[in-house]
């Protein structure tokens, strides 16, 4: 599921990119200004985050597709180890999955030097820029899921927060680092495009920031402020981060209450 919702957000990447961005594609030609195709493409990545999260299988993995997510949320002790393991494992095949699927639908389309199979490469403003703004909207993306999605007034709207924001830093913040927040969809770009410019920002910067925004967030209400691993905790989907942090109160409990017998003479 993980790999599948990470595979679809690459292809609805391409897809947009080469419609906007193509040399050949009437629509891109039909909207001269770069900064309105960058707007139009902010808003159809975000309606695409949106609709992974709400969607079937985002409901039921808990719609991570980042291994930056996966990766905060076991620091925070609500993954078991063995699921973020083959959680990352999945989220980066999806990535390489997502885009050589685009370019066998898209064809030579995808490669156009306009599009580049949708890269996220530093800016003109250089790799300590792209870094600092990779790490700031990161670490902003995880503080906001976190106090949104333990808010039990405002939780449902978690997936839609985050939309919001991934439109509204592709529109700004793109031009700095071409906007990934998530190693495994920078990974799957460049794999296809050969483009390895930079690409230890894009592995170290998201995690930075959110791992930032996590240990922020417990000093600021504890680990009981955490509720849950997914993004849209559905009532009607199995969770299995429930299920692991029950287990978990179940053996510390056991634990606790356990006291070697003591013989006395």
């Amino acid at each position: 599921m993980e790999g599948a919702e990470l595979g679809a957000f690459m292809i609805s990447a391409c897809g947009f990119g080469v419609l906007l961005e193509h040399p050949a594609s009437p629509v891109g030609a039909a909207i001269p200004s770069g900064e309105l195709r960058r707007a139009i493409t902010g808003v159809a990545m975000g309606l695409t985050a949106i609709a992974i999260v709400y969607s079937p299988l985002g409901r039921r993995s808990g719609a991570h597709f980042n291994p930056c997510v996966t990766l905060t949320f076991f620091r925070l002790g609500k993954v078991a180890p063995t699921d973020a393991l083959f959680y990352v494992v999945a989220q980066f095949v999806g990535g390489v999955g997502g885009v050589a699927l685009a370019a066998l639908a898209l064809g030579g389309a995808l490669g156009d030097p306009a599009v580049r199979y949708v890269v996220t490469v530093p800016g003109p403003h250089g790799l300590g820029v792209a870094f600092a703004a990779e790490t700031a909207i990161s670490f902003l993306l995880m503080s906001v899921v976190l106090t949104v999605s333990n808010a039990p007034r405002l939780s449902r709207f978690t997936g839609i927060v985050c939309g919001l924001l991934v439109a509204t830093y592709v529109r700004f913040e793109a031009p700095l680092s071409g906007m990934s927040m998530n190693p495994a969809r920078t990974f799957g770009s460049a794999l296809s495009a050969f483009e390895w410019r930079g690409l230890w920002i894009y592995f170290a910067a998201p995690l930075l920031g959110m791992l930032g925004a996590a240990e922020l967030y417990l000093r600021l209400f504890g680990e009981d402020g955490v509720f849950c691993a997914k993004l849209d905790h559905a009532s009607d989907a199995p969770c299995v981060f429930c299920a692991y942090r029950a287990r978990s109160v179940l053996t510390t409990s056991r634990r606790l209450s356990w006291r070697p017998t003591t013989t006395t003479t």
